[in-house]
């Protein structure tokens, strides 16, 4: 994710290459997006420590360490923007900073078509807010949040919500295989459809409920199908399943504060 980061900026002409200092622990990763985005790199955390925005994204389990690296290091003005899955913002500000911003992006942010929910400390001002806007929108949209509980909720939502999608789509994909498809034309079939679906629904504006009821014909494929999903309790799956995630989220981020 973090490297979506640096390739959306880039791409996006938002900063000079040679203005990002990546710290990389592993010599050839190093040397890889030394190359690849000509930017600065550096093996120690505290080379880093100069820009105006630092950006943590790390492994939840290797936070500890790049805080206790960082502490004392930073000045009161610089900003912080952690990507970390499950890091509460006391733990960072603690350690580093009074002004910090916690985002929960996507992996769609890889290709700048994700959406982060993202939330910031009473400290960052608003040129630190315009900075992170603009950082973010090279991913994709941006949806800015008051209080910090809602990073749980977006990360059962939007942040594990693409897994959902790919999980539907390999279904889908199987069972047009199982139909006699060969599996390119299946995955042309599923993925042009749901593509087409979604740019539909955001065009119509209309509730899902009311567009699908326009697809469903009394006594047609659609309502045998959908028969078989509400039979089934897809919503109440698909329901549990965001609720799982979300209480996942919250153990994460009380695990973080011990």
């Amino acid at each position: 994710m973090g490297e979506a980061m640096i390739q959306g900026l880039i791409t996006k002409h938002l900063i000079d290459p040679a203005k990002i200092i990546v710290c990389e622990p592993r010599g050839e990763r190093r040397e890889q997006l030394k190359q690849q985005h000509k930017i600065k790199v550096t093996s120690e955390n505290r080379d880093a420590t100069h820009s105006s925005v630092i950006v943590l994204s790390v492994k939840p389990q290797d936070l500890n360490k790049v805080l206790s690296e960082l502490k004392g290091r930073l000045k009161p003005n610089q900003l912080v923007i952690s990507i970390v899955a499950g890091a509460r913002i006391k733990t960072i500000s603690d350690a580093l900073t009074p002004a910090v911003v916690r985002v929960m992006p996507n992996t769609p942010a890889q290709i700048g078509e994700g959406i982060s929910v993202w939330t910031a400390t009473p400290s960052v001002n608003k040129e630190q807010l315009d900075h992170t806007k603009t950082i973010l929108q090279a991913l994709g949209k941006e949806v800015q949040v008051e209080e910090e509980k809602y990073l749980d909720m977006a990360t059962a939502v939007s942040g594990t919500g693409p897994s959902y999608v790919f999980l539907v789509m390999e279904a889908m994909i199987d069972a047009a295989v199982h139909l006699g498809f060969a599996r390119h034309i299946a995955y042309q079939l599923v993925t042009e459809t749901m593509r087409g679906s979604i740019l539909y629904a955001m065009k119509s504006s209309k509730h899902p409920a009311e567009l699908r009821n326009m697809v469903t014909s009394p006594g047609g494929t659609s309502a045998a199908a959908l028969y078989q999903l509400e039979k089934g309790n897809l919503r109440t799956v698909i329901s549990r399943a965001i609720f799982a995630a979300y209480e996942k989220s919250k153990a994460l981020g009380e695990t973080d504060l011990h």
